[in-house]
Parts: C-alpha cells; sequence; structure tokens
C-alpha cells in the first residue's frame, strides 16, 4: 500500500540489453527440418536424372512409357521438399511426438537398429546361395528374435510360412522370378 508521501518507483525505460547473438549452430537446430527437405530434394534430382537419362527406345510402346512414372514421383519429391523448405523458413514447426508409450528423454537403441541391420545384409547376402524361401525365414526370424520375441518353438515356424508365402505370391502369382535356392528341388 502506498501512502501519499511515498513515491511511485520509477520504470526503468532504457535501453532492452540485446538478445544473445544466435549461431550457425543454433538457427540449424531450430530448423533441423530442412534437412529432411535437403534429403528428399537429393532424392527427387537422383530420380529424375536415373529417370530422365533411362534407355527405353525398345520398350516403349505410346506416349505413356517407363520414364513417367519415375518422373511423376521424382517432380513429386521436388515439390515436397521446396514446400517443406518454405514452410520451416516461415516458422513452421514440426509437431512433437505425443506417443504415450514413447518416452523422448531416452537415447535412441542402437542396438537393435545394429541387430536389424546386421540381419536385413545378412539376408540380403544369403539369397543367393539359399534362395528366397530359407534367406526370407532367417529374415523373419531374426526380425522377431531381434525385436524381443524368444518364442523359439513357434517363431521359426511363422517365419518359414510366411517366406514360403511371400515366395509363391512374387514368385508363382504375380511372375517376379526370385532365387529358389536348394530346396525347391525338394519341395
Amino acid at each position: 500500500m502506498t501512502t501519499p508521501s511515498t513515491p511511485e518507483p520509477e520504470q526503468k525505460t532504457g535501453p532492452v540489453p540485446p538478445a544473445t547473438p544466435r549461431t550457425a549452430r543454433s538457427w540449424l537446430r531450430d530448423h533441423s527440418e530442412l534437412g529432411v527437405g535437403a534429403l528428399l530434394l537429393a532424392l527427387g534430382v537422383l530420380v529424375l536424372t536415373d529417370a530422365l537419362t533411362m534407355d527405353v527406345d525398345i520398350t516403349q510402346r505410346g506416349p505413356v512409357g517407363p520414364k513417367t512414372v519415375p518422373v511423376v514421383v521424382g517432380i513429386g519429391l521436388l515439390l515436397v521438399a521446396t514446400l517443406l523448405a518454405v514452410d520451416v523458413l516461415r516458422g513452421g514447426r514440426g509437431q512433437a511426438e505425443a506417443g504415450e508409450d514413447v518416452d523422448l528423454g531416452e537415447p535412441a537403441d542402437w542396438r537393435t537398429v545394429l541387430l536389424l541391420s546386421g540381419v536385413f545384409l545378412g539376408s540380403a547376402v544369403l539369397i543367393e546361395p539359399l534362395g528366397f524361401p530359407a534367406a526370407g525365414a532367417l529374415l523373419f526370424w531374426g526380425a522377431a528374435y531381434t525385436l524381443g520375441s524368444r518364442r523359439v518353438d513357434r517363431d521359426p515356424l511363422i517365419a518359414a510360412v510366411l517366406s514360403l508365402a511371400a515366395y509363391a505370391l512374387f514368385d508363382k502369382l504375380l511372375g517376379v522370378p526370385l532365387p529358389g535356392g536348394p530346396l525347391m528341388g525338394v519341395l
């Protein structure tokens, strides 16, 4: 409570202290979505370059040929990259993860990522000598084991059924040739 004899405190109206200078690193951190835009831009340029340098004289049967879809996809990637960059530079931000089971304070589980990468690369190496059914079964089983399933009584069986079903779908029904491997002579 102030009395008439008590003077009011004076408001300081001096110059506002300068803000902390922004470094390039903090600017990039605030605009990290530009990295996704750069990746999309590079991918779009790669797709367009590959599509436009494709030799399709033999397979061209009309105005719409094998180049059409890759060119449309490449243009779409360039368009999305441009729109994303414009949005980010205008102050747009991606929404934070709102999943209830995601703890953003926890570090990434690099062990699982590396194990899954190893399983994937291993199946890619083994697909030619073992064939798709065996390599696919190892891929499905390895992925399930890496992600935490420890049911060794049922997981290999499910992996084998999935792999054989995928082989039958692609090789037999869709006509996409996949290596059968040594087991195809037995089956």
